[in-house]
């Protein structure tokens, strides 16, 4: 072992350290309670994917995907998200009588990074798929769900954005005519870089109106009223389905009274090149851009030849944690420190504080250099010691 590796890890990678662990751990719990609780079914899929089926129908930039070789030849990635691997499964497995599926999950996914910048490579993400059901009701419901979700792991301050690709693909195609040039202004609302999409606007060979129209596509954020701003910029009757869908969704959504926390943003859109409707992107105080994101996504069945509705949500554990804003707590665990002479008993003692739900630690006072600096840890300490330590006293 070479000593410049010795304490290194791999570009992007993290330990997690105990009280963290812990903090995961029981928010994770949570939110797959809350899951459980709506009848969301929860699924493992392999870590290992092929590149020819999962790795590119996943919609993960090419250069974000780890690649190897398995003894055949076959190129594999590590799975870059948990949709497309699901996708697969209902595809090939479980879409047999055409009932919709709620598939749940919790697991790991692995994104190269170029450069470090803070930025993960392995994450988890916890979330929902819910397939084989094509109606409103059915976004409405994951929305509604990860709302719910949230508000059990702790987070109190969020807020949903919700838009439809259908309605932007449309405005853009009536206005600049091609979808080339229509993907050209799609990456500038991926990217956020709303500057540069006022300016390639200004350098297209279009009228003062259309130009207008698109300037004012920016402005489509807020509650309900905004569906009709958006049917104003539209000419015929082309893309009102979407914003019919977005209606019926609203009104589905203060059925299930969660719209306080959603709002529309219509120039909302996706590097995932499979999300067919609906999309949203939810955001939490103290964090700068999405703790978890979902939508419909029609045509990512369709890579694995099934013709199925399907939609879900994906958030990512740590930067739901960063949102919370979580402090690592002291321990509530206890410790039964022990002489040799006292060792059944002591044991004994751990055994009954155990059954009473506690955690405990058991340690001989012969492992331990400094008493002090070892005990203060500990919720509470039980010296069960000879006479010569403590007094012979049991606190």
């Amino acid at each position: 072992m070479t000593k410049l590796f010795m304490f290194e890890k791999p570009l992007g990678m993290r330990d997690t350290f105990p009280d963290l662990y812990e903090i995961k751990d029981q928010t994770k719990k949570k939110m797959e309670q809350t899951m459980k609780l709506w009848g969301y079914k929860f699924i493992e899929t392999p870590s290992l994917e092929y590149y020819e089926t999962v790795g590119e129908a996943s919609a993960i930039l090419d250069q974000q995907l780890f690649k190897l070789l398995d003894q055949q030849g076959h190129t594999l990635v590590l799975r870059p998200d948990m949709t497309a691997p699901i996708a697969r499964i209902a595809a090939s497995k479980l879409l047999k009588d055409e009932a919709p599926l709620r598939l749940a999950y919790s697991n790991s996914v692995f994104r190269a990074q170029q450069r470090e910048g803070g930025r993960p490579a392995e994450f988890e993400q916890v979330g929902i798929e819910c397939i084989g059901d094509d109606s409103v009701s059915a976004d409405a419901e994951v929305i509604a769900l990860m709302v719910s979700v949230l508000k059990e792991a702790g987070l109190e301050h969020f807020k949903i954005s919700i838009g439809h690709i259908g309605f932007v693909q449309e405005l853009f195609t009536q206005i600049v005519g091609t979808e080339e040039r229509a993907d050209t202004l799609r990456r500038y609302l991926y990217e956020k870089n709303y500057v540069g999409y006022r300016q390639h606007v200004n350098d297209l060979a279009l009228s003062s109106i259309d130009k207008e129209r698109l300037f004012r596509f920016l402005q489509l954020r807020g509650s309900e009223n905004v569906l009709g701003e958006a049917h104003s910029l539209l000419e015929g009757e082309r893309g009102l389905r979407a914003l019919e869908q977005l209606k019926d969704l609203w009104n589905i959504l203060k059925d299930y009274e969660v719209e306080q926390y959603v709002k529309f943003d219509l120039s909302l859109v996706s590097h995932m090149s499979y999300y067919s409707g609906i999309l949203f992107e939810v955001y939490g105080d103290n964090v700068g851009f999405a703790i978890g994101n979902g939508g419909r996504y029609n045509k990512l069945l369709e890579k694995f030849g099934k013709n199925s509705g399907a939609t879900g949500f994906g958030l990512r554990l740590d930067y739901v944690l960063e949102a919370m804003q979580v402090e690592l707590s002291s321990s509530l665990q206890q410790c039964v420190l022990f002489s040799d002479e006292r060792r059944k008993e002591a044991i004994g003692l751990a055994r009954d504080l155990r059954n009473e739900g506690v955690e405990v630690v058991l340690q001989n006072w012969k492992g331990v250099g400094d008493v002090d600096e070892f005990t203060k840890g500990f919720s509470n300490v039980h010296f069960v010691v000879g006479q010569d330590r403590k007094g012979g006293e049991t606190s």
